[in-house]
């Protein structure tokens, strides 16, 4: 009782609330907050700071940059309790989403034109002119709608798989190593139907996460750049749950060798004896692959490229020498 206590007079303070109405929208740095409530940088760093260490709001440090949002699953329910709560007409309120709404396309705009300006284009899947459509249908059969499951989207990019996956799933973290990713992924899920959804910058061969702690893992076109793809799916293996699910996306071996200069390949697509190597290595069980039909928009298809898509699941018992000894 005394911690609910503690958390109730945390946030029973006008400032307070209108940062965790804000936060249910999405995560923001502490100079957006100050470009939204137009208040002092110390003033809002203070009410962050208080409503951090109640648990009220997480905080999250990507290089320089520090994050802030409600907390994705049971530990968010008290914030997203006292959201709801909020009169939607409030003025003060009114005012603070049409600023956050700005602030929100400002840094998607800003993110964008980063990207061209290195010459880069995130979505790589239509960069190849391959069936992102049908890799999406196909991603969504594989994965129905389970309301107690907490999904894991390693690469995530500009988050379309967790938009697409969101309402299937409990709770959902996608992770990347770039950060102009992950703020092109915040703008995408910055709605209130995304409060469950949370982005973070993380490295995909050493997970800040929990054994066992995602029932779903989505790899989408990751693998071929990654300099150890067996450590990356062995890294997945580790923090999916027993009797989970595991998804990988990528290309089908091929010769377009020049992809390794034009979009940093680092492989040339994946065999099923490889993929299932690393499964194996990993201590998940290969369903057998699917490809994509390339019928579906034959003017758009680069013959030479294929997508493959990889089924898996973790045994309630892993196959490990202590696991027989036991």
């Amino acid at each position: 009782m005394d911690q609910l206590l503690a958390n109730l007079r945390a946030a029973a303070e006008p400032t307070r609330l209108r940062l965790l109405a804000l936060a249910a929208r999405g995560a923001f740095c502490v100079m957006e907050f100050t470009e939204i409530l137009g208040q002092s940088q110390p003033r809002l760093s203070r009410h962050l700071k208080l409503l951090c260490e109640c648990g009220l709001l997480d905080r999250v440090r990507e290089g320089a940059n520090v994050w802030f949002a409600l907390p994705t699953g049971e530990d968010g329910a008290l914030a997203r309790d006292l959201v709801a709560r909020l009169p939607i007409d409030d003025p003060v309120l009114e005012a603070d989403r049409r600023q956050a709404a700005r602030v929100l396309a400002e840094r998607a705009r800003v993110a964008s034109e980063s990207f061209r300006r290195q010459g880069a284009d995130w979505d790589e899947m239509r960069a190849l002119e391959l069936p992102a459509q049908a890799v999406e249908a196909a991603l969504l059969n594989l994965i129905p709608a389970d309301s107690t499951a907490k999904l894991l989207d390693i690469g995530t990019g500009t988050g379309r798989n967790l938009e697409l996956l969101a309402p299937r799933v409990r709770q959902a973290l996608g992770i990347d190593a770039s950060k102009a990713m992950l703020a092109l992924a915040r703008s995408r899920l910055s709605g209130p139907d995304f409060a469950h959804v949370a982005v973070r910058q993380a490295d995909m061969y050493r997970l800040p996460l929990s054994a066992g702690s995602f029932d779903i893992i989505v790899l989408q076109m990751v693998l071929h750049h990654a300099e150890d793809p067996e450590g990356a799916v062995a890294e997945a293996a580790r923090v999916l749950a027993p009797n989970g699910r595991m998804v990988i996306i990528d290309l089908h071996e091929h010769e377009r060798t020049d992809l390794t200069g034009k979009l940093a390949h680092r492989w040339s697509g994946f065999s099923d004896a490889t993929i299932a190597r690393m499964a194996q290595a990993a201590g998940i069980v290969l369903a057998s692959p699917l490809s994509i039909s390339t019928t579906t928009e034959p003017a758009a298809i680069d013959a030479s490229l294929a997508i493959r898509i990889w089924p898996a699941s973790k045994p309630a018992l892993t196959d490990s020498p202590l696991e027989r000894a036991l």
